[in-house]
């Protein structure tokens, strides 16, 4: 099921719904996805959803501003983690549960770690799709990705022309059918503050794909957040997820709280 949300800047942020036992008393799982795409790419397609409902799960995941059905300026104010974090406690006030379990992928998860240090709902954490540059340099791997080169290839007028070493980013937009200029707004805007890792105290589990060059050192990060655990899959930033190990691991850790 597709609802809204209306954010405190204006905007219209879809979200979809999953439950086979609407009166389940298990904390409902939020999931946030990555970059480029949305909640039916990143969790329904790779069968993330059906697992969680299949164990008595009510779900919702959030399509961020400027990705899939959600409202898409252009404007780089609108955009980055930290905003983004805030649409999250806005969806949680919609669920209206006292605990709730968040997954966040990539850019999901600099999010999914701002919201939870920022909200005492959130009651477990899963991060996927980031490592060591979440420590080092506040968010997703810069130095991996430099948001002027992501920039340049999104907003190239074709796809030949954009940087070689972030063009796969272009693929994905347009494979997901993204808005272009929106996506560039938010890799200008991406986070680059220290994330407030200190401050996440709930049961964590980090969860990184062995061949991820967005996600290296993934023990790193784990160091980084007291008691967080860690399970390293085969694949890298675009296969992981789709591994069923993934589903797995995301499903049996938050069974346990």
């Amino acid at each position: 099921m597709a609802d809204e949300l209306r954010t405190h800047d204006g905007l219209t942020l879809r979200y979809r719904s999953w439950s086979r036992d609407p009166d389940s008393t298990l904390p409902p799982v939020v999931l946030l996805h990555g970059f480029a795409a949305d909640a039916r790419l990143n969790w329904e397609g790779p069968g993330v959803v059906e697992a969680l409902v299949a164990r008595g799960r009510r779900v919702y995941a959030l399509d961020a501003r400027g990705h899939g059905g959600s409202d898409r300026p252009h404007d780089d104010t609108y955009y980055g983690e930290s905003l983004m974090a805030r649409d999250v406690g806005l969806l949680l006030d919609r669920v209206g549960a006292d605990r709730v379990h968040v997954v966040g992928y990539s850019m999901g998860a600099v999010v999914a770690v701002l919201a939870t240090a920022r909200d005492g709902r959130i009651s477990r954490l899963v991060t996927g799709g980031i490592g060591a540059g979440a420590v080092e340099v506040g968010g997703l791997d810069t130095r991996v990705m430099p948001p002027e080169l992501v920039a340049a290839a999104l907003t190239a007028e074709d796809a030949a022309d954009a940087p070689e070493r972030t063009r796969a980013f272009r693929v994905l937009a347009d494979a997901a059918g993204g808005d272009r200029l929106a996506l560039a707004a938010q890799i200008r805007a991406v986070h680059r503050d220290a994330l407030p890792l200190d401050r996440i105290t709930v049961p964590t589990l980090v969860l990184a794909g062995a061949d991820d060059p967005l996600a290296t050192r993934p023990e790193v990060l784990a160091s980084a957040i007291a008691g967080a655990e860690l399970a390293v899959l085969p694949g890298d930033h675009l296969t992981v997820v789709r591994d069923p190990g993934f589903a797995g691991a995301v499903t049996a850790f938050l069974a346990r709280g």
